[in-house]
């Protein structure tokens, strides 16, 4: 499910670009290690948080289903 336009615009406040995040929890096989910390690229329309992680991975931090932090 999706975000409402008024969460994205919160979400893109919270996370903007060049803040710096740390990943609580994702699901994916190729997924960095919890832990992992990244600078926010931007937030997309759907309210996935774009990461460039320290370990050099792009994946997205997905509404709803990932969990990362502003540290």
């Amino acid at each position: 499910m999706y975000p409402d336009r008024n969460t994205v615009e919160q979400l893109r406040k919270e996370y903007s670009a060049g803040c710096r995040v740390k990943l609580l929890k994702m699901d994916d096989i190729q997924a960095p290690p919890i832990g992992t910390e990244g600078t926010v690229v931007h937030v997309d329309d759907t309210g996935s948080i774009c990461v460039r992680w320290d370990t050099g991975s792009g994946l997205n931090v997905i509404y709803g289903v990932d969990r990362c932090v502003k540290i």
